[in-house]
């Protein structure tokens, strides 16, 4: 059974029951996964952002968005619309499929992990994760990495509370930190 699946047989009743929800559509659901990461040494080197893109389309599924500066920034050696960095959102089966392997696959091979932090949460009941390095996906080979670069995966929830948000990622799967 799919976690999308499991989500509507099981974990709506559970959630509506716990948080005290009158209305089913009043039950937090995930709404969006956002793959982030900026590159801002892809000014001075040529490639950087195209290997970024390669391995988001491997860790993904689908392939990113180049993101570009809005604006010149003088000190950064940085003009109005260079590549800075690959975006990729989520959203349905492939969203759910990505929570499924980040909570199961990736998040156990991180080195010395012993559950992600309570304190991530926005006011939103949005949740990020940061990721030092992207190798720990086992969709990327180690050896065609040319070098360690770090990412974040913001997990969009439409829960209007961090509690309901934090309640729906526990049902999830999530491991948090004791």
């Amino acid at each position: 059974m799919s976690l999308q699946d499991k989500y509507k047989k099981e974990i709506i009743g559970k959630l509506k029951e716990e948080l005290k929800l009158q209305n089913i559509m009043a039950v937090p659901r995930l709404s969006k996964i956002v793959l982030n990461s900026g590159l801002g040494e892809s000014l001075g080197k040529k490639g950087v952002i195209e290997a970024m893109v390669e391995q988001f389309t491997a860790i993904a599924g689908q392939k990113p968005v180049v993101t570009h500066a809005k604006r010149a920034i003088a000190n950064y050696k940085l003009q109005k619309g260079d590549a800075i960095g690959v975006k990729v959102t989520l959203r349905g089966k492939k969203m759910y499929d990505f929570y499924d392997k980040l909570v199961s696959i990736v998040l156990p091979r991180v080195r010395d992990f012993r559950g992600v932090k309570l304190t991530s949460f926005d006011k939103g009941g949005n949740y990020s994760i940061g990721f030092p390095e992207q190798i720990v996906f086992p969709e990327i080979e180690y050896s065609k990495v040319d070098r360690i670069r770090g990412m974040e995966i913001v997990i969009v929830t439409t829960a209007t509370k961090s509690e309901h948000a934090r309640k729906l990622l526990e049902f999830l799967g999530m491991p948090f930190a004791k």
